[in-house]
């Protein structure tokens, strides 16, 4: 067997009503005052008043920074570095999805370690400790509460990542329960985006693809098969949500130690530029990279095939393939997703500059089963559009 190494969320509580017990965790784990990090859509939804009764019953101080914005800027991770400060805080909680967890990563790493932001891009940059962290998600999607990854935008359109083990959290903590207003939009394209996770992982060319991260993977795609029309279609269904919050995770810790690739890749240049949420980013490639990789990776998309769709474990492996990805990009359609990038309003002569963008994605390209030219990038595009 291959040598790996394998690292994820030191705990993890996963239990519908979960968010109760946040204070007494936060008074056990962080100590008397904390951040925390969200986006002023779930203060609106009035999201957050679970957390802050449950905060406010064990007498932790809390101060809310609610300036996350979607592919968040790094005026973002500023404003809230000084809000942190101000405070003089403890530890951090991310509240919400990738975006707010994402720089809560960073909030925490900054505080706790003193570095500059712009010393730390790229895997294993980091040198400093950060202070505890705690991540709650209320969608089913990123898996950022099981991930050592933190994603901004830089200058205009520009993604780039910080990749440190010290972004790991101390405790994910996931409630059902606060996903069950999310709608019915939110719900596939960050469905999709778990999915993407765990076909994505499964498939890397990373050094570090490793058995468990595919077991696991192959486990997330099960729950996300299996219920993700559901909690599209019936979004109080608290199993669906339950088993969808699961599947993300599981996603999240698979791809956060087996490298996703080429779907991302060139999603990052749609969200960027165009301001695209990432799941339908992702979805909008997904079946089209699939296309362009399965001469390198049949066998292991003939292996995850069944797992989303139990029913293809009939059909010959010689056409399981391609009837994988054609139930992939129907399923993206059922649940009412966009299905090509003219309909986000991406025009034509876009696409080159978006295959461009797409080749400064070298984090991810390498993880891909076939390797991705700039030619090969403006072709998906163009099948995409």
């Amino acid at each position: 067997m291959t040598a790996f190494t394998f690292n994820t969320t030191k705990s993890v509580i996963c239990e519908p009503g979960a968010i109760k017990k946040l204070g007494a965790i936060v008074k056990e784990q962080i100590g008397k005052r904390v951040l925390i990090v969200t986006d002023p859509g779930l203060i609106k939804a009035g999201l957050l008043t679970s957390a802050t009764d449950s905060l406010d019953q064990a007498g932790v101080e809390y101060q809310v920074f609610d300036g996350v914005v979607a592919d968040p800027p790094v005026a973002v991770v500023e404003a809230a570095l000084a809000e942190a400060r101000a405070a003089s805080i403890d530890g951090v909680i991310g509240f919400g999805g990738g975006s707010s967890m994402d720089i809560a990563k960073l909030i925490a790493l900054l505080m706790g370690g003193g570095e500059k932001l712009d010393d730390i891009y790229g895997v294993g940059m980091a040198k400093g400790q950060r202070l505890p962290l705690i991540q709650i998600p209320t969608t089913a999607g990123t898996g950022s509460e099981v991930t050592p990854i933190s994603i901004i935008t830089v200058g205009e359109a520009e993604k780039k990542g910080v990749v440190a083990p010290q972004l790991l959290p101390d405790v994910a903590l996931l409630d059902a329960e606060l996903t069950l207003g999310l709608p019915a939009s939110v719900t596939a394209a960050t469905g999709v985006d778990s999915m993407v996770h765990a076909i994505e992982s499964y498939t890397s060319a990373s050094a570090n693809n490793n058995p468990v991260s595919r077991t696991l993977a192959r486990e997330a795609l099960r729950l996300l098969g299996a219920n993700i029309e559901t909690a599209v279609k019936d979004g109080r269904n608290v199993q669906a949500r339950s088993n969808m919050l699961l599947g993300a995770m599981l996603a999240g810790q698979a791809f956060a130690n087996s490298p996703v690739a080429a779907v991302h890749a060139l999603a990052y240049p749609i969200g960027g530029i165009f301001h695209v949420p990432h799941g339908l980013s992702n979805a909008l490639v997904l079946p089209h990279v699939m296309r362009f990789n399965a001469s390198a990776c049949a066998d292991a998309y003939a292996t995850l095939a069944p797992d989303a769709f139990p029913d293809l474990a009939s059909v010959p492996e010689a056409q399981r393939v391609d009837e994988f990805i054609n139930r992939l990009e129907a399923l993206s359609a059922d649940i009412g997703l966009e299905q090509t990038l003219r309909e986000v309003g991406i025009g034509e002569t876009d696409l080159p500059v978006m295959a461009a963008d797409a080749m400064k994605q070298t984090r991810l390209l390498v993880n891909n089963p076939r390797e991705v030219s700039e030619a090969d990038a403006l072709a998906i595009y163009r099948a995409a559009y």
